[in-house]
């Protein structure tokens, strides 16, 4: 199926780049964190995340194609896409699919090999990072990155329940855990911006810290334990002159000064009008970061 704009379109990355700084864009962009395959093939009869994954490079060329003119007809000015981290760990799934985890013991902690998994994400998604910034159109750029925060890859290889139990057990493994994550996503990060940034007009991951009356860990917690983690990554990110965008869920208000005072969040993306509405965002954080609602 071939889409037919009734209407010319000219994207421009900058509406949301200026978005993300909070300074008032040329023309409100379109933004969204993610797009179902599924719902891409039904509004344009393409399936490009299969493609995406093809060792033939002709395949793969064609499916980031169609995954940038998807978002192009449609009007936005930016394609938004990550390839997380979360599954290049060994003995992941604690988050998503509820397995046991990894690391349960400051001995798992120890045998676990950190020191592998920087060359192995690349090794599995630096040919796709490659493609996208090959077929990037003029005009666009992407939004993204490194997928997955601080928070969730602890997570994932420990589990939430075994992580709040640790918080009482074994507070130093507890908070070697974090420290150790961010070291990991610091050397994911700079090996990243160091070859893709060009391709991307604002950098992003998505760390869900808390749920519809809370944040999942302390609020202490989290400003002690996570937020210097993205500060470390922020600041490679603002080096490269561009904006950082948080994506996360829940309720964070009782984090939300640090996230952006010491974090250096730009700008925030999702808000669940259960918890509040996008008005109350706009008028806490309005004059402080881009809000991106959703």
């Amino acid at each position: 199926m071939e889409i037919i704009r009734k209407h010319p379109f000219e994207p421009d990355y900058r509406n949301t780049q200026n978005a993300a700084r909070n300074i008032r864009a040329a023309r409100m962009p379109l933004y969204e964190h993610l797009v179902g395959g599924r719902m891409i093939a039904d509004v344009t009869g393409k399936r490009p995340y299969e493609g995406m994954y093809s060792s033939d490079p002709s395949e793969r060329r064609q499916a980031f194609a169609d995954y940038w003119n998807f978002w192009r007809v449609l009007g936005y000015d930016t394609a938004s896409l990550e390839f997380c981290m979360s599954t290049i760990l060994p003995g992941n799934g604690a988050l998503g699919a509820h397995k046991p985890g990894a690391i349960h013991s400051r001995e798992d902690f120890e045998r676990y090999p950190w020191d592998e998994l920087a060359d192995r994400y690349f090794e599995r998604y630096a040919v796709m990072f490659d493609t996208l910034t090959e077929t990037c159109p003029p005009g666009m750029k992407a939004v993204g990155g490194v997928g997955n925060g601080v928070f969730e890859c602890v997570q994932d290889i420990t589990g939430y329940e075994s992580l709040c139990y640790m918080r009482y057990d074994d507070p130093e493994l507890y908070a070697d855990l974090f420290e150790r994550m961010g070291r990991l996503q610091c050397e994911i990060w700079e090996r990243f911006l160091k070859r893709y940034s060009d391709a991307y007009c604002v950098l992003r991951f998505g760390d869900d810290l808390g749920f519809n009356t809370s944040t999942l860990l302390p609020a202490p917690d989290v400003i002690k334990y996570v937020v210097p983690q993205y500060r470390r990554i922020t600041d490679m990110v603002h080096a490269t002159g561009r904006p950082f965008l948080l994506h996360s869920c829940g309720n964070i208000f009782s984090v939300f000064d640090a996230l952006i005072d010491k974090g250096r969040i730009d700008a925030k993306h999702s808000n669940e009008d259960g918890i509040a509405h996008f008005s109350v965002w706009v008028e806490k954080y309005g004059d402080r970061i881009g809000n991106f609602g959703g």
